[in-house]
């Protein structure tokens, strides 16, 4: 892949992960679905799969040390199990980063339409319209030189949680602090806690994005490590605070409150605030889901463009000459999350479109993770690295603690289908695999 005309550094490749991880927009959406599956003990959730995702994110170190490529995930099992489970990683991932270039951008959409609300703006249908003036924003910003982009979503990201941390502050000054939310809520127990755990993985989804980068980033065996355990450590103490923030916000009795509000900070905004600040951070939401789907798009059109160079057909690896950026791939993507919001938008509201979308890119990107893992414990075995043998092996063994609590016992309605998409794709892949399509240049 072409560089770009000035490598990024290590700090820019850290605002990319955590533009992905996109934590404004996670404490405004995950922390009521957290709440749903672990009650009161939504922060628990959140530190204990911030600890889980710190060994996932060690895998992704170790690897990122030695190889340096934008295939990412595909290029580290490939390392170790060969190149047809390395391609079908690198599949699960552009599911997973096309997944929430979708929810992001459905977000976008929701979170500016209930501002616009509030101001006597709303309309029928209008969510989808400014989801769709946003994904075209997407495609138009996306295809420009990397640095330009990440400087944007800087600007972005930190106006937003600074608005976020005030009013946080706020909230802990005015109520009494506990210690409740740190123990497991008596009504769900610890499966609730490992249910809640997948939203803090979908929380942190997107720490290894800067790995996407690796070709683009001045010394990147360097950088890469430092970006992605910035953006992990960053963001799960965020997320560990705020949430706690909202549990305390509502009260001893407001969990089931916490648990069903669309949109928790306009409510402790408008509580502890005023009207005019919730305004404000449904703004901030708004436009940090757009730097999540600028973010989520840039890696998705690198993870194409090196399946594009590994088999999945040459032209899809085109580097525009003037930004050093897959624009084609780009387009592709760009293209793939208009269509989508075209066919589902319209079937529900702007929550459960990305909600969906959303669950569906942590159940892929969850098998990612594992096989990141796993075959960091594989290659520490045969170099004898007893410690990191361990850090794999419990990272991917923690991983499956959340999996399995999503899936079993069975999701009702709609929920049953999103694993059989994530099991439909990854067929694809694989059967793209015995066809032979992995004959390209190497990665």
């Amino acid at each position: 892949m072409m560089p770009p005309r000035r490598p990024l550094t290590a700090f820019e490749a850290f605002v990319l992960s955590l533009a992905i991880i996109a934590p404004t927009l996670a404490m405004a959406f995950n922390v009521p679905l957290a709440a749903q599956a672990a009650g009161r003990a939504a922060p628990l959730a959140f530190l204990i799969g911030g600890g889980a995702m710190a060994l996932i994110g060690l895998s992704f170190v170790a690897f990122s040390r030695r190889i340096a490529t934008a295939g990412s995930a595909f290029a580290y099992v490939e390392a170790v199990f060969g190149r047809r489970l390395g391609f079908l990683a690198g599949w699960g991932l552009l599911l997973a980063y096309g997944a929430f270039l979708a929810s992001a951008t459905g977000l976008v959409g929701g979170f500016l339409a209930v501002a616009l609300e509030h101001l006597g703006l709303g309309l029928p249908g209008l969510w989808q319209g400014i989801a769709a003036a946003g994904g075209l924003l997407v495609i138009h910003l996306g295809g420009r030189e990397i640095r330009s982009i990440t400087a944007l979503m800087l600007a972005i990201e930190a106006a937003a949680l600074l608005a976020i941390l005030v009013l946080a502050g706020i909230i802990l000054a005015r109520t009494p602090l506990s210690a409740a939310p740190f123990l497991p809520d008596p009504g769900r127990g610890w499966s609730g806690i490992g249910f809640g755990m997948v939203f803090a993985v979908l929380s942190l989804a997107g720490f290894e994005g800067a790995a996407t980068l690796a070709e683009e980033t001045r010394d990147p065996h360097r950088s890469i490590p430092l970006a992605i355990v910035g953006s992990l450590a960053a963001a799960t103490l965020l997320y560990t605070l705020v949430s706690y923030a909202q549990v305390a916000g509502y009260g001893p009795d407001g969990v089931q409150a916490l648990a069903a509000a669309h949109a928790p900070l306009d409510t402790l905004a408008s509580r502890f605030i005023s009207d005019r600040y919730a305004i404000c951070l449904d703004l901030a939401a708004g436009v940090s889901s757009l730097a999540c789907a600028l973010g989520t798009a840039a890696a998705a059109a690198r993870i194409l463009a090196t399946l594009g160079r590994n088999g999945l057909g040459a032209r899809l690896a085109a580097i525009d000459p003037v930004h050093g950026a897959p624009r084609r791939a780009l387009r592709i993507v760009g293209a793939g999350n208009l269509l989508a919001l075209a066919l589902f938008g319209s079937l529900a509201g702007s929550r459960a479109y990305s909600e969906a979308f959303a669950t569906v890119a942590t159940l892929v990107l969850i098998l990612v993770y594992m096989a990141v893992a796993a075959a960091q414990m594989v290659q520490a075995v045969r170099e004898g690295r007893r410690a990191m043998a361990l850090v794999g092996g419990l990272g991917a063994a923690l991983l499956a603690w959340p999996l399995l609590n999503s899936l079993y016992p069975l999701p009702d309605g709609p929920g049953l289908l999103w694993p059989l998409v994530v099991i439909a794709w990854m067929g694809g892949g694989v059967l793209l695999g015995r066809a032979g399509r992995l004959g390209g240049p190497q990665t």
